[in-house]
């Protein structure tokens, strides 16, 4: 099975999907053709710092910083680890560009694999493989549709994550689960390191799913959205809420 990835540039969290995946996934069933890595969040280097120093505040956010400098001062980057791993790099400055898709289109992919995309999949992308494309979201869906479904699953109290493979559609958070697999929320656990253990957990997911949707055999669940909802970018007071249950943000 040809594999495409679409990820983000995060050396502290995503990159632990990568570490796992690329060091086991079955080299005789999957063949990673490319890995594209897009600037997280699709904006502005402005407008992220502010985003995310209202939600850290100034003390997190200068030890954040701190996490992510030390990461580019040892060169540590998904980029890096395809390199090492022979896995050729495919750029691009928006994965809905007609350039990009043509270019996605001749490596044949049989599946696209959407880790932490920045960039919500058009209509011409998602056709542009066999198979279609695949998402990890780090929530149990439909309840945690949308951004940081970690964060909010530990808000609201709940005794572990649900980590979740589907299919994309060009609704948000939409398509049929494929798999799920949960993990523990224990008192004094960090959103940092929930987040960073999801994506490893993701990745073994992630293999276990693609395996299965090679041989046909992957149990679908289409979603009802009747009962959905929708998260957006935690602020201030919400993390100062997590906080108060005893977990850091860092």
């Amino acid at each position: 099975m040809r594999v495409l990835f679409i990820t983000e540039d995060d050396p502290l969290y995503v990159i632990h999907f990568f570490d796992v995946f690329l060091a086991e996934y079955p080299r005789d069933e999957l063949d990673i053709v490319g890995i594209t890595v897009c600037r997280a969040f699709a904006e502005s280097r402005a407008a992220t710092a502010q985003r995310v120093l209202r939600f850290y505040g100034p003390i997190d956010f200068v030890r954040l910083a701190a996490r992510v400098t030390a990461a580019k001062l040892r060169r540590r980057s998904i980029a890096s680890l395809a390199r090492a791993k022979s896995v050729p790099l495919l750029k691009a400055d928006s994965v809905n560009d007609p350039g990009y898709v043509a270019r996605v289109r001749a490596l044949h992919p049989d599946v696209i694999v959407s880790v932490a995309a920045p960039e919500i999949f058009r209509a011409e992308l998602l056709a542009s493989a066999r198979l279609g494309c695949v998402n990890l979201h780090s929530g149990r869906l439909p309840k945690y549709r949308g951004m940081m479904p970690t964060f909010w699953q530990m808000l609201n109290a709940e005794p572990y994550l649900t980590i979740t493979v589907h299919e994309m559609a060009p609704e948000l958070d939409a398509g049929a689960v494929l798999a799920t697999e949960r993990q523990p929320v224990a008192a004094g656990h960090s959103l940092a390191q929930l987040m960073a253990a999801g994506k490893r957990t993701g990745a073994k997911l992630m293999i276990r799913a693609l395996r299965e949707l090679k041989a046909g055999t992957q149990a679908r669940q289409p979603l009802d959205l009747a009962d959905a909802s929708y998260f957006s970018f935690p602020g201030r007071e919400e993390a100062r809420a997590l906080r108060s249950r005893g977990h850091p943000l860092l």
